[in-house]
């Protein structure tokens, strides 16, 4: 049985928009079949290319929503005005071009409030462009394992999937909401943030969503997904007050990100078909790796470039549904 919404809502749920015209429809949808409806929905345009489309679309959904529009500013500035504007004690956080099941908000927020977390997240299956795998996103390439911790999150022990969360809004506001300086990451380091501060997370193996991959919101990006991966642990070690071991799973992940960096750069040169730069870049990773497989790539591509091209778009898909969007 659905609750009903009251002035003030027990829940805001953010929805950030940037060229997504053809997917908020399909997303909104999922919000109102949801059987917990004790909600408000804000939905942010961020300066996006399509806002003629995207007005056209939500036309029929104006009275059930709060329209914010603003210059484009990336998805944290987009996040955080939502927050700003924000009714509620709780925060849903829902990409534009996610879907969630009927009962995401009635089992999370009771799991919320049942263990008194204050951000909780869940499972996905994948969905999309080409995408033709069968693993959860928990189950792939993002686990989550034993406690959601500072130090766990680090080590990417828990995977957070933002599309998942619900989260009490003074444990954001606490440490500030979204950085304004990052584009990719900038949820990855809100969680570290809350983390340090004490915040308490709890995750449900339960797949509540649907992710949505997007060949078009991925393409060339796996080396800028590094990069600000980087940026975050740099940024991390630099602004909080670490202790040793916290301090040594970054250094740590810090040089496993610079190996992945190189495999990625690779990856980037094989598609354009620069195999002589491909090969420098898995032969550096490789030196920190020392992967029997990165060798066989390496000779691959020394002796039959073309094929392994082929070979590796073939199984793309499947490696793009865990990124970050």
């Amino acid at each position: 049985m659905k609750s009903e919404p009251t002035q003030f809502p027990l829940v805001s749920i953010i929805i950030p928009a940037y060229k997504i015209a053809e997917y908020i429809a399909e997303t909104l949808d999922s919000v109102f079949a949801q059987t917990f409806a004790d909600y408000e929905v804000i939905v942010i345009n961020d300066g996006s290319p399509d806002t003629p489309e995207f007005e056209r679309i939500l036309e029929k959904y104006r009275d059930r929503i709060i329209y914010l529009k603003q210059e484009n500013k990336g998805v944290g500035p987009a996040r955080n005005l939502g927050i700003e504007n924000s009714k509620a004690d709780l925060l849903a956080f829902l990409d534009g071009d996610d879907v969630w099941l009927p009962k995401f908000l009635e089992s999370q927020v009771n799991f919320l409030q049942t263990h008194r977390y204050d951000l909780v997240y869940c499972d996905a299956f994948m969905f999309g462009d080409k995408y033709l795998g069968t693993k959860t996103y928990m189950n792939g390439g993002s686990p989550s394992s034993g406690e959601a911790n500072f130090e766990s999150l680090l080590a990417y022990k828990c995977c957070v999937m933002l599309s998942g969360t619900v989260a009490r809004k003074q444990a954001v506001t606490d440490v500030g909401m979204f950085d304004l300086h990052d584009i990719r990451a900038q949820d990855f380091d809100l969680w570290l943030r809350m983390a340090h501060n004490g915040a308490k997370i709890g995750y449900q193996r339960d797949v509540l969503v649907k992710y949505r991959v997007r060949s078009d919101s991925i393409s060339g990006d796996n080396v800028q997904r590094v990069q600000r991966e980087i940026d975050v642990f740099n940024r991390i070690a630099k602004n909080l007050k670490l202790t040793a071991s916290e301090q040594q799973i970054i250094d740590y992940q810090l040089e496993k990100l610079a190996a992945e960096l190189q495999f990625q750069c690779g990856k980037s040169y094989l598609l354009k078909e620069d195999f002589a730069n491909a090969i420098k870049s898995f032969e550096t990773a490789n030196a920190y790796k020392h992967s029997t497989k990165l060798k066989c790539i390496t000779l691959m591509l020394k002796f039959s470039p073309r094929f392994l091209l082929k070979i590796y778009k073939l199984f793309r898909a499947d490696e793009m549904a865990y990124m970050p969007k």
